[in-house]
């Protein structure tokens, strides 16, 4: 009878099984990220019913040793989405506009925010939480809407708070469509988000420059923040595979069977480290790392500095979006600012929409996409400058 689980049931357990219900609902019924909420809900279920094995490292359980070797030690998962996502992106939009990269490096105004807000909450000044140094720059990293880069980096820092900075990551990318337009509101006058601007020229980015551009990205990048490499490698590798024209199987691979195998086994291993209590990864050398309850206070106050993050993001993006505008003598609009973040194509459509609100006549999409892939390449370069600094400064 002592081997029956109920009877090791507490409440901290039944609150994250409905949680781990709830992320299956948001996925099926609302389509809220679904690709990855319910694998993740599946592992938060298999994770925290009582005397499961399929946690404990001793005993190989497969949820334990996704997030050893796949997400901590090797940190392979993150890096082979980003072949997938490069071998999705086409950069031809921001090739035509190369200005947006400006854009791009505005809308990640965000993760230093909200790092300097979450180091006064914690071990910096207020001591409200327990954020250390490492942990409010892991939290800060929410604010690059790219969940590899969130991932590769919050591990990479051995934050305690890694599983709900990936969880808040992904979701808030979701909520990209509530939290934006407000911001967007905010900061604008009707007049510069009706700003009509010319539309795209198809074809305007030989296939030369499309060849070039990921070789090109990964020396500059590289040789700028060497902590980037394997992320910008990765996203450039998965892009060269798409422009290259001769590896068209492959790159259908990378965008298609391996994006979605690794989805789901990334899913299964952050779902697994959602534990209502406290619990230990095993890293190299027998070393532990200490990860925090999923119900902890500092827990949840991540989740409310991930949407400070995104308000914040769309905050830099838009009001640099109109310091070029007034420099451009109106012709730039505002809105496309917004689209810098990482979330890729999510915010553009976004931009697309309060755009067309304010005029009808008005098409941003293009314009947009090329901030938001630039975006992409910001987020990438501002996480390999957070794991430079940190050792530095932390």
């Amino acid at each position: 009878m002592a081997s029956m689980g109920f009877l090791h049931l507490s409440w901290q357990a039944a609150v994250m099984l409905i949680i781990g219900g709830l992320f299956i609902f948001l996925g099926t019924a609302k389509k809220v990220e679904p690709y990855l909420l319910i694998p993740m809900g599946s592992g938060v279920l298999l994770a925290n019913l009582p005397l499961s094995p399929i946690t404990d490292m001793e005993q190989g359980g497969l949820l334990a040793v996704l997030a050893r070797y796949g997400v901590f030690m090797w940190e392979i998962f993150p890096l082979l989405i980003f072949i997938g996502v490069g071998a999705m992106i086409d950069f031809g939009p921001f090739l035509e506009r190369p200005y947006t990269i400006l854009l791009g490096a505005a809308a990640q105004f965000g993760i230093f925010g909200t790092f300097i807000l979450a180091y006064i909450l914690g071990d910096g000044w207020l001591h409200i939480v327990n954020f250390s140094f490492r942990d409010a720059a892991s939290i800060g990293v929410i604010g690059s809407a790219d969940g590899p880069t969130s991932i590769y980096v919050s591990t990479t820092l051995g934050s305690k708070y890694a599983p709900s900075i990936i969880v808040a990551a992904y979701s808030y990318m979701a909520l990209v469509p509530i939290i934006q337009p407000p911001v967007m509101k905010l900061l604008t006058t009707k007049e510069e988000r009706a700003i009509k601007m010319p539309p795209a020229k198809p074809g305007a980015v030989s296939k030369t420059t499309r060849l070039l551009f990921p070789v090109a990205v990964i020396l500059v990048v590289g040789l700028i923040a060497p902590p980037a490499i394997p992320l910008i490698g990765a996203l450039m590798f998965g892009n060269l595979l798409r422009e290259c024209g001769v590896l068209g199987n492959l790159a259908n691979t990378a965008r298609g069977e391996l994006a979605n195998a690794v989805t789901i086994l990334l899913g299964l291993a952050v779902g697994g480290m959602m534990n209502a209590m406290p619990q230990d990864i095993m890293l190299t050398g027998g070393e532990t790392l200490r990860m925090a309850g999923f119900l902890e206070p500092g827990t949840l106050l991540v989740f409310a500095l991930g949407v400070a993050a995104f308000a914040l993001d769309t905050a830099g993006g838009v009001l640099f979006g109109k310091l070029m505008s007034r420099l451009s003598g109106g012709k730039i609009n505002p809105l496309i600012g917004a689209s810098g973040i990482s979330a890729f194509p999510m915010s553009a459509r976004v931009v697309q929409k309060v755009g067309l609100e304010a005029n009808k006549y008005n098409h941003l999409l293009m314009h947009a996409a090329g901030a938001n892939t630039a975006g992409q390449i910001a987020s990438v370069v501002a996480g390999g400058a957070i794991l430079m600094l940190v050792p530095i400064f932390g």
